[in-house]
């Protein structure tokens, strides 16, 4: 199934991922496989924790990450589902292989 991308000219980042939809900030970003490979694993993600309390803990995750690290960016970087797509985004099997729950090991 081919995942919808809609074009969002002043999102603010390059890409976000909001089930069922793949956003990115413009079009020559799809066929940036990276980004839309690191969009697909927050979808996956999303998928895992029936969508909802995915969105929840991202946010609470940041929130700590923000007091602990005192700095937008880092506090960004660390949340846990993004670890797991940061570090997959170039593995364009990595979906394909399984690897259910994988943010897991970034707890």
């Amino acid at each position: 199934m081919r995942t919808p991308i809609i074009i969002v000219k002043k999102l603010p980042a390059a890409g976000m991922a909001i089930f069922p939809f793949i956003l990115l900030k413009s079009e020559r970003l799809k066929n940036d496989q990276e980004i839309i490979n690191h969009e697909k694993i927050h979808l996956r993600q999303q998928l895992e924790l029936l969508v909802f309390p995915f969105y929840l803990l991202y946010f609470l995750n940041y929130l700590i990450n923000l007091f602990k690290y005192q700095n937008h960016h880092l506090a960004y970087r660390n949340i846990i589902f993004e670890q797991e797509a940061y570090d997959h985004e170039n593995d364009l099997n990595y979906l394909k292989n399984g690897n259910w729950y994988g943010w897991i090991k970034s707890i």
